[in-house]
């Protein structure tokens, strides 16, 4: 089949892009504003866009708490989502009343953070510290601003489980990582879905 995205004319009952362009990692992001409320909420647009230093950034569809907490204090935290926090993670997706808190709401424990004020979720293997760089109000090809907001920030500090470490390299599979796809659908990365494969070199 072929539509044109322009029109949305795909003729299916839902969307087919987030399944096309999928599985995204999930952004589990912690946030906190200047009044010390806490946001936690996850994103699936979300990923990391560059090194050197690490840049990672997530889009947001509406000015929500998260996007304007990070905007207030200049910080957040990158959760990693899991198998094992796949409930947890879902439950901070509901729609709470601004000061209601998340972690609360879905039985997480909070971690201080080390470099920001955020706290992290603790039973999460991996946390990323940020420090914002910018906030972006995404545009049409047309410049017509749209209600959707793409935040990047600069890793400054980085939490790993010590467990997931093994010989010299983190484990990523083992972690089990979980990943959006399209419509209600999830992945899961395993140590069975694993494979590696060298870059060619040059001839």
């Amino acid at each position: 089949m072929f539509y044109d995205a322009s029109k949305n004319d795909h003729g299916l009952p839902h969307n087919p892009m987030k399944a096309l362009i999928g599985p995204r990692p999930i952004g589990w992001i912690s946030a906190m504003n200047a009044k010390g409320e806490v946001n936690l909420s996850p994103y699936s647009f979300f990923n990391a866009v560059a090194e050197g230093p690490f840049l990672v950034a997530f889009a947001s569809n509406g000015y929500k708490d998260a996007v304007a907490f990070i905007d207030e204090t200049r910080e957040f935290v990158c959760n990693l989502a899991t198998w094992d926090l796949r409930g947890e993670m879902n439950k901070t997706s509901a729609p709470l009343a601004r000061g209601q808190s998340e972690f609360a709401h879905a039985g997480l424990e909070m971690a201080p953070s080390r470099m920001v004020k955020p706290p992290r979720v603790a039973a999460t293997p991996a946390a990323l510290e940020c420090r914002h760089v910018q906030t972006i109000r995404l545009e049409t090809m047309e410049g017509e601003a749209l209600d959707q907001y793409l935040v990047m920030g600069q890793v400054i500090g980085v939490h790993i489980d010590d467990a997931f470490i093994k010989d010299g390299a983190v484990d990523t599979a083992a972690m089990r990582p979980i990943m959006r796809g399209g419509y209600m659908e999830y992945f899961v990365a395993t140590p069975e879905t694993k494979f590696a494969i060298q870059r060619p070199t040059r001839a």
